[in-house]
C-alpha cells in the first residue's frame, strides 16, 4: 500500500485550488537563490504547470507534492522529488514551508513520509539535499534524518553580492541484513 500519510501531515497531488499558493511561493524572491530563478511566474504559467503536473515522474524527472494537515486539510508547504534518475536509483529533495506554519514539525514529518514513499514507491536507493551553508535550519533538519554531509560545492551560489557553499547531504537507504 502507498502511504503518504505523516503522523501530522499527507502529501497529495497538485490541483488548481493551489494556484495561489504555487504563485505565492514562486514568487518569493528569497527563496529564488536556491531555486535558480531569475524572473517571476505568471499565473498562466503556474496553472500550466499545474495542469502537467500529472507527467510521470519517470517522463518529467520531477515531483511536487503538496504538504497538508491531516487534520484540517490546510496547506502548509510543498515538497519535491527533483533530478529523479531512474537508473542510479537517486533523486534531489526539496522543501518549503510556508512562513505561518514553519516551527511546527511539519517539515520533519512532511520529509521522513516522502523519504519511505521514494524509497517503497521508486526503489530509490540515495535521496539528495543541497543546502546553503548558511541555512541552519535546513541543515538541522535534514541532519536529524539521517542525512549525512559528504561535500562542499564551493562558491556555488552567487547571491547579494557574495558567493555562498553549498553542502551536499544524502540519505542512502539502510541495507538490510
Amino acid at each position: 500500500m502507498i502511504n503518504l500519510l505523516g503522523k501530522y501531515i499527507k502529501l497529495r497531488a497538485l490541483e488548481p485550488e493551489d494556484l495561489n499558493t504555487l504563485f505565492k511561493v514562486e514568487n518569493n524572491t528569497s527563496l529564488w537563490e536556491v531555486s535558480a530563478t531569475q524572473t517571476p511566474f505568471s499565473k498562466a504559467i503556474l496553472e500550466a504547470y499545474i495542469n502537467q503536473s500529472h507527467r510521470d515522474i519517470y517522463e518529467a524527472k520531477q515531483l511536487r507534492l503538496i504538504i497538508a494537515t491531516k487534520s484540517t486539510n490546510t496547506t502548509v508547504g510543498l515538497v519535491d522529488l527533483f533530478q529523479f534518475e531512474p537508473q542510479h536509483k537517486r533523486a534531489g529533495i526539496g522543501i518549503y514551508i510556508l512562513n505561518e506554519y514553519q516551527n511546527q514539525g511539519y517539515a520533519k514529518d512532511a520529509v521522513s513520509t516522502t523519504i519511505e514513499y521514494a524509497i517503497n514507491v521508486f526503489d530509490l536507493h540515495q535521496i539528495y539535499a543541497n543546502i546553503i551553508s548558511d541555512n541552519t535550519i535546513s541543515i538541522k533538519l535534514f541532519e536529524s534524518l539521517n542525512f549525512k554531509k559528504s561535500g562542499i560545492k564551493k562558491d556555488w551560489i552567487y547571491s547579494n553580492q557574495q558567493f555562498k557553499d553549498v553542502l551536499l547531504y544524502q540519505y542512502i537507504k539502510p541495507q538490510i541484513l
